[in-house]
């Protein structure tokens, strides 16, 4: 797909309540994913991030409200005719024991596998590129299980790539890896993004990737909708207040010109270098 001759696919969510058992943990949410550009799911842990995710690929069914796909609701399409447009790499994925790099990857192309059809060079070149693209291809023949963390879940990455969905779901894509694999794990979804279109939504608990990466924020908190909108009208000081329980004053990026948040904390206390006084730093009122 391209974005000059393809039109991305509009994902919406609609009056959205979901739960386990007697908990409600999303209620009547209602948001449009921006089509064709890259959105960070932020929030406080248990505000319902993983739980929107796993509906929106109708792992949940929703008590209320639905999931829409270009008009038609996720929870009706048949399971391939789904996976083909929309994929998800869910949090702490498990893989089979033994499991080959090379085999893991590869099952990301199921959805375009028909009945009793060969496995095809398009799928060869999906994978090769997954690998590639995840700097992965030299584990291909090593198992799965003998991996590091960060290892393991460049691989599962890779697995999602190979399965060139329209619309590509992360859960906390970045887990086990060290800063520089975090960096390269969002280029990546940035490049993929840009170069195919491809929609891209993902949570992320830092706050500063979510803002440098993503074209829109989406921030939850208890399970409702706090806001949405561009990084710099999202991430200020009163959302961090309200949302994280946490003072912080929002500078810019010098990188990238993106809002950048400063954490103060109850010992929000900066050294002087050279000196011998300590400058507190007070939380600012209002946004920037």
């Amino acid at each position: 797909m391209s974005p000059s001759t393809a039109v991305p696919p509009r994902l919406e969510i609609s009056g959205l309540t979901l739960g386990y058992g007697d908990r409600e943990v999303i209620h009547g949410l209602d948001l449009v994913i921006a089509p064709g550009e890259v959105t960070a799911i932020v929030g406080p842990n248990a505000c319902g991030k993983s739980t929107l995710l796993r509906s929106m690929t109708r792992l949940l069914p929703p008590r209320a409200g639905r999931v829409v796909l270009d008009g038609e609701s996720v929870h009706a399409m048949p399971a391939k005719q789904l996976a083909r447009r929309l994929g998800l790499l869910p949090q702490s994925p498990i893989a089979p024991e033994g499991i080959t790099v090379g085999d893991l990857v590869g099952r990301g192309r199921h959805p375009h596998q028909r009945a009793f059809a060969r496995w095809s060079a398009a799928d060869d070149r999906a994978v090769a590129a997954a690998l590639e693209a995840t700097d992965t291809a030299e584990l291909v023949d090593r198992a799965v299980d003998e991996l590091s963390g960060g290892q393991r879940q460049r691989v599962w990455i890779a697995m999602a790539l190979a399965q060139e969905s329209e619309v590509l779901l992360l859960d906390e894509p970045t887990t086990f890896l060290d800063v520089s694999h975090q960096v390269e794990v969002l280029d990546l979804l940035t490049d993929l993004n840009r170069a195919k279109g491809t929609t891209i939504v993902m949570v992320l608990h830092d706050l500063n990737l979510a803002a440098r990466y993503a074209d829109h924020l989406v921030a939850l908190q208890d399970g409702r909708l706090y806001t949405a909108g561009h990084p710099r009208d999202v991430l200020v000081p009163d959302l961090v207040e309200d949302v994280f329980g946490l003072s912080s004053t929002i500078i810019d990026d010098p990188v990238s010109g993106r809002p950048l948040m400063i954490p103060i904390g109850r010992h929000g206390v900066l050294a002087q270098r050279g000196g011998s006084t300590d400058r507190r730093i007070d939380r600012p009122r209002g946004g920037y």
